[in-house]
């Protein structure tokens, strides 16, 4: 049972990068996968949450209007496409997951989630 966070890479502010979250070992049906990056020595900043449904999407406002959430079923996967990147948006990208009965309660702390992928590092830089 894991996640596997990929897609990172450097991008030149106003560039765009789309981060997949590939499960294993168990379906995302009836599981939220959260998106969260972390700076070196900052905690995990909570970015965004897709639920148990693809209307169920909660964004952070730092990143609100830029990153949209999508679900390949087929796939097993969770994308994060991300848009109009900025300097801000450089730091290592996480992927979660936990039931999605906690719908939009606490989405975005870290601690609510109980399975972590690897992280992808992303660099906004020109």
């Amino acid at each position: 049972v894991q996640l596997q966070a990929s897609g990172g890479g450097l991008v030149q502010p106003g560039g765009s990068l789309t981060l997949s979250c590939a499960a294993s070992g168990f379906r995302l049906g009836g599981y939220s996968i959260g998106w969260f990056r972390q700076v070196s020595g900052n905690g995990r900043e909570g970015v965004a949450s897709l639920g148990g449904t693809d209307s169920e999407q909660y964004y952070s406002d730092s990143v609100k209007g830029r990153f949209t959430l999508s679900r390949d079923k087929d796939k097993n996967t969770v994308y994060l496409q991300m848009e109009n990147l900025k300097p801000g948006d450089t730091a290592v990208y996480y992927c979660a997951a936990r039931d999605a009965a906690w719908g939009a309660r606490r989405w975005n702390r870290s601690n609510t989630y109980g399975l972590w992928g690897v992280g992808t590092q992303v660099t906004v830089s020109s």
